[in-house]
């Protein structure tokens, strides 16, 4: 498995003839110069809609610590230093000897739970809205598509139990979900995925990052690209996952790589959470509730670690 991640590595890089490059997928569906994607499909009525669905005021953390152990895609990794703040005297700043602690963070923000930004991932160097590369890339933060543009994303959230629908605690690795398993899941939890929704899927495939961190980041089970296509179609904004990809690994499709966040991002301007924390919305049969996510507005990233909420 560790040889299929460095494997997929590489590919992720150099890219992949016959992955799609030929397709008609842009301009977007909202405009020729559009940034934003399907957040767009985000509105006031949304906001209004999603906080009826308040009614115990029950809150769910769906973030992840996040720490040097957290286990990552390739190379990335967290280093955070904590300091002594002051003068260097000791004796603490100004009559009251004020003391504090300081700290800097050396990370990638790909890591732990994150949102993928429209610049994150593309097809031959396009990206959402067949932007190429060029027109958007700088070593000192993209020009466009930077998640500091995301704007706070309120609205409904459905968490489709793909454990439970399988009866099964954490799904196989390579298992794919596709429309079938979709239908069959809002089926037996009686409930409809709408446009404006932020879809979550529970595969129980978390508990393994510090049970098993190789396991975890070695393949996972996750959405097909039927699956991928099938949500877009349904005007969600956003789809996430309690795995570290969101998407079945090993793909489909042996020869692609991460052919679904190509789906979603490019081509949809649908954004992906990755490494969400479900467990507790699964436990509780929380299938449906007001969802609340804000990106830190760090200029010119095209991931962001995040801490989104649930709220029933």
């Amino acid at each position: 498995m560790r040889t299929f991640i460095t494997l997929l590595s590489l590919l992720a890089w150099v890219g992949l003839p016959g992955s799609g490059q030929s397709e008609d997928w842009f301009p977007s569906r909202y405009g020729p110069e559009d940034s934003l994607g399907a957040l767009n499909l985000l509105s006031a009525k949304n906001v209004v809609a999603a906080s009826r669905l308040v009614k115990t005021g029950k809150t769910y953390a769906l973030g992840v610590i996040t720490g040097r152990a957290s286990p990552a895609f390739g190379a990335r990794a967290f280093n955070l230093v904590v300091f002594p703040g002051g003068d260097g005297s000791g004796v603490g700043l100004g009559t009251n000897r004020t003391t504090f602690n300081d700290d800097y963070l050396s990370s990638h923000l790909g890591i732990g739970t994150q949102i993928d930004g429209l610049g994150h991932l593309g097809i031959d160097h396009r990206y959402y809205n067949g932007t190429h590369q060029s027109e958007f890339f700088r070593p000192d933060g993209v020009t466009r598509f930077g998640t500091h543009d995301i704007p706070p994303i309120v609205t409904r959230g459905v968490l489709l139990d793909m454990a439970g629908l399988l009866g099964v605690d954490v799904l196989a690795p390579g298992t794919a979900l596709n429309r079938t398993e979709i239908d069959a899941a809002a089926k037996r939890q009686d409930i409809e995925i709408r446009q404006g929704d932020v879809v979550l899927v529970h595969t129980g495939w978390q508990s393994l990052a510090t049970k098993e961190p190789s396991k975890f980041i070695a393949a996972e089970p996750g959405l097909g690209m039927e699956g991928a296509s099938y949500l877009a179609d349904r005007g969600v904004v956003a789809v996430g996952a309690d795995t570290w990809a969101v998407e079945v690994l090993p793909p489909e499709n042996p020869r692609e790589a991460f052919p679904v966040h190509q789906v979603l991002l490019a081509k949809h301007g649908v954004y992906i959470l990755e490494n969400i924390d479900t467990a507790e919305l699964a436990a509780d049969a929380a299938y449906e509730f007001m969802f609340v996510a804000s990106a830190p507005r760090f200029e010119g990233a095209v991931q962001m670690v995040v801490n989104p909420v649930a709220i029933r």
